[in-house]
């Protein structure tokens, strides 16, 4: 199948054309003093004619079954694309942390860096980050290396997902 830019899509995100629609899959995660743990995720990724994507992301811890066994991470916001293939993100957790993201991307491969956020009174802080997606053999490839106070950035939560709309 051919892919076509999004009609109404703004021009300044046709470089990130490939990503509007939803995707979902599995993946894996662990860090430093908790369990490894398997987990599903849904990403979409929407626009409304205006020059920038908006982002939702929900996931569920599963078992060895790929059964869920209860709801993990909630995260929504917004990309903007900036000159010289230069992206703004901003991502808000239902943990209570609102996050800035720095980036480039080049063709369907993107590469985010932690910018600074907003913690909550009561929410674990979160003091460096990457995230890389990138589109291989067709599927959304996802991964989050994390900081926090005490422990250096370590890879932390990856998956795979395949378009589903």
């Amino acid at each position: 199948m051919a892919f076509t830019i999004p009609e109404g899509l703004h021009p300044d995100l046709n470089p990130l054309a490939w990503l509007v629609g939803s995707w979902r899959g599995q993946g894996h995660g662990e860090f430093e003093g908790i369990d490894k743990f398997d987990f599903a995720q849904e990403v979409s990724f929407s626009h409304d004619g205006r020059p920038f994507l908006s982002y939702f992301s929900r996931s569920w811890i599963i078992d060895e079954n790929k059964e869920i066994v209860k709801p993990a991470a909630l995260e929504t916001g917004f990309w903007r694309v900036k000159p010289n293939n230069t992206l703004e993100v901003i991502i808000s957790h239902s943990s209570g942390i609102a996050e800035g993201w720095l980036g480039r991307f080049e063709g369907p491969k993107i590469q985010l860096a932690f910018d600074g956020g907003y913690l909550a009174p009561t929410a674990k802080a979160v003091t460096e980050g990457s995230r890389l997606y990138g589109l291989v053999e067709g599927e959304l490839f996802f991964a989050y290396d994390m900081g926090v106070p005490g422990k250096a950035l370590q890879a932390h939560i990856w998956s795979s997902m395949a378009r589903s709309q």
